[in-house]
């Protein structure tokens, strides 16, 4: 039987990708997005749909609506902010016949905020940037310095600054920010499936071109040093189901690998890790719909390259929207 999948987040990268790999695999998509603009609305053989931001008060009456119409098998989530929502409609979502698969509430707040994941990782012993609040400013770290939203995205708002002082300033412009140490070394991403026992897959992919936080060069490479990290950040959050974590690799610190971030979803580039061979979103699926996952399915080629480009899907004349 064909599944029905609601993707959201279609207008992003992970959310526009996952769509099509899941059409690729026969399954008939629904592909909603808060923006009339994003690009997984206009994907050919897909419903595109709008749904309210998550941070709108309509979100949860939109988000029943839009499945008790379109009758999804599953829903699919690839914005972090919508974890929340989605954890709290749970059980209207069985009533419908909706299947979720997500993190528990401690889950998504350890990975969609910034410093509450720095407090986890120092408390499990897995190396992380050093981080403060901005009250907490004279305690950071001498030397370079990074200022970010806590609960950012997309590189936005992320910026690298000298001193304190110049950190100070930046504090007073970026909402609800932190100030980390900055980290230098070989950026990774790793692409993740954590089965419903705990156990992780894990496919490790360098950041060779980024642009707006996104990979759009990545190599596979194999370590078995930042596969453990990874392994341990990914229990020390409690993440489940399809997520990424990044990081650095240093060859001049005692600390080789350092761990930055984790994401309860997909990461914009997981199509390098499936180039490389990794069965990566039938096994999604599979561990979705309660099936097991077979994680000898997801071992990959190191040295595997992907480049990612623009593509134009549609073009029109007149006001469409």
């Amino acid at each position: 039987m064909t599944k029905r999948i609601l993707v959201t987040g279609t207008g992003g990268a992970p959310g526009f990708d996952l769509a099509r790999s899941l059409q690729q695999l026969g399954c008939r998509v629904i592909a909603a997005d808060c923006d009339p603009y994003a690009a997984g609305l206009l994907l050919p053989d897909a419903t595109g749909c709008l749904t309210p931001s998550a941070t709108s008060p309509e979100y949860r009456a939109g988000m029943l609506r839009l499945c008790a119409t379109t009758r999804p098998d599953a829903v699919l989530s690839t914005v972090e902010r919508e974890l929340p929502q989605l954890l709290g409609l749970r059980r209207q979502l069985a009533d419908l016949g909706v299947t979720t698969w997500l993190p528990d509430q401690a889950a998504i707040r350890a990975c969609g905020d910034k410093a509450r994941f720095a407090e986890v990782l120092q408390r499990s012993g897995v190396p992380a940037p050093r981080t403060v609040l901005p009250h907490e400013l004279d305690q950071a770290p001498d030397g370079p310095l990074v200022v970010k939203p806590r609960c950012g995205q997309g590189a936005k708002d992320v910026h690298v600054c000298r001193t304190r002082e110049q950190a100070r300033v930046l504090c007073e412009l970026i909402p609800a920010p932190i100030v980390q140490e900055y980290v230098s070394g070989r950026e990774f991403t790793a692409d993740c499936l954590v089965d419903r026992a705990g156990r992780a897959s894990v496919i490790l992919r360098y950041r060779l071109l980024v642009k707006g936080g996104l990979a759009v060069v990545s190599r596979t490479f194999t370590d078995p040093e930042a596969q453990e990290c990874v392994r341990a950040a990914l229990t020390a959050t409690g993440a489940t189901g399809a997520c990424c974590v990044q990081g650095f690799i240093r060859q001049d610190s005692p600390t080789r690998v350092v761990i930055t971030e984790a994401n309860a979803r997909p990461a914009g580039g997981f199509t390098t890790s499936v180039a490389a061979g990794a069965d990566y979103v039938k096994q999604l699926l599979r561990g979705l719909f309660r099936q097991e996952i077979d994680h000898g399915r997801l071992t990959y080629k190191p040295d595997v390259t992907l480049t990612r480009y623009v593509e134009t899907l549609t073009s029109s004349e007149g006001t469409t929207r």
